[in-house]
């Protein structure tokens, strides 16, 4: 079962696990996050990534990063260099959270599931207009109330 390692600009990474652990606190105990404070070089941002990493368990590790060619995904690249790991930018909630709900899946399989997810949870809503009422003009003048 691989880990899951998020890797943010602080404080994303923990307040996406603080997320994960919210609703998914069963599944949870093989992720971990590492905050990369925005006056970190790359040489301390990854070595907060390969600590990070040093405390999950397993051989197989999914690593979820924020944006692509930003540090955290740049020190999140060397940190995997000579590890069996697999590198996903973009991270959101639904990401994490599919990864979490198919944790238990081998790690190629378990990529292909939060990029879904990920992708899946992004969209573009609007609000809905009021049903089965009336839409009334809206009025400048202060004598008239909304009431009337």
């Amino acid at each position: 079962m691989p880990s899951i390692l998020l890797v943010a600009h602080a404080p994303l990474a923990t307040a996406l696990l603080a997320v994960a652990r919210h609703a998914y606190a069963d599944c949870s105990r093989d992720v971990a996050a590492a905050d990369i404070p925005a006056t970190a070089g790359i040489d301390e941002a990854t070595a907060l990534v390969q600590a990070a990493l040093q405390r999950l368990p397993g051989p197989d590790v999914l690593v979820l990063v924020d944006a692509f060619g930003a540090t955290p995904s740049n020190a999140a690249l060397a940190a995997v260099d000579g590890i069996h790991a697999r590198v996903v930018t973009g991270i959101n909630v639904p990401m994490v959270w599919r990864a979490l709900c198919y944790g238990h899946l081998p790690l190629g399989e378990l990529v292909t599931r939060a990029v879904d997810g990920g992708r899946q949870g992004i969209m573009q809503v609007a609000s809905p207009r009021r049903q089965n009422q009336p839409n009334r003009p809206v009025s400048d003048d202060p004598e008239q109330h909304s009431d009337q």
